[in-house]
């Protein structure tokens, strides 16, 4: 994916934020499939749990919210765009389609896996980004990956 930069006095040289930029519009698509997955979790999900897990999930999708913000911020930031619409956003994603329906264990291993491969895809793109050498994105993806990795445990401490 070819990206030209919009013109910006940012001291990060307009060759790396042209790789950068990808990067973060990939990760970006990514957060913004896993708040839908997460509100998706919180409007189907049935049984005994149901109360417990409807709030869970609704308070999932509020954080994965807020890094979807910070992810199109950053990529603003360095002149790129960030795509807010589902259907161009979804087409970037890197998670693997949610298939649970409405059992409140099925959404909680639906959203493991969910969780697990974000996290997975963002120390790849911290790898990445550090690489090329911008730290401050490479501090906001750490940021994000220590905020998935504590609520793939919260999300892992629910099953049995």
């Amino acid at each position: 994916m070819s990206v030209t930069p919009m013109k910006s006095e940012i001291d990060i040289a307009v060759t790396a934020r042209a790789k950068v930029i990808p990067i973060l519009q990939t990760a970006q698509a990514s957060a913004l499939d896993l708040a839908g997955q997460c509100k998706q979790a919180h409007w189907n999900v049935k049984g005994l749990d149901f109360i417990a897990l409807h709030q869970f999930f609704d308070t999932l999708h509020g954080a994965v919210s807020v890094m979807v913000d910070d992810l199109a911020e950053r990529l603003v930031t360095l002149g790129g765009m960030a795509e807010g619409r589902l259907k161009e956003a979804t087409a970037l994603s890197q998670l693997p389609p949610y298939t649970a329906k409405t059992d409140g264990e099925d959404h909680l291993k639906a959203l493991t896996v969910a969780f697990a491969a974000f996290a997975k895809q963002t120390r790849a793109a911290i790898d990445a980004v550090d690489e090329i050498g911008d730290a401050a994105t490479a501090d906001l993806l750490t940021q994000i990956t220590r905020e998935l990795d504590k609520h793939l445990w919260m999300i892992e401490s629910h099953l049995k």
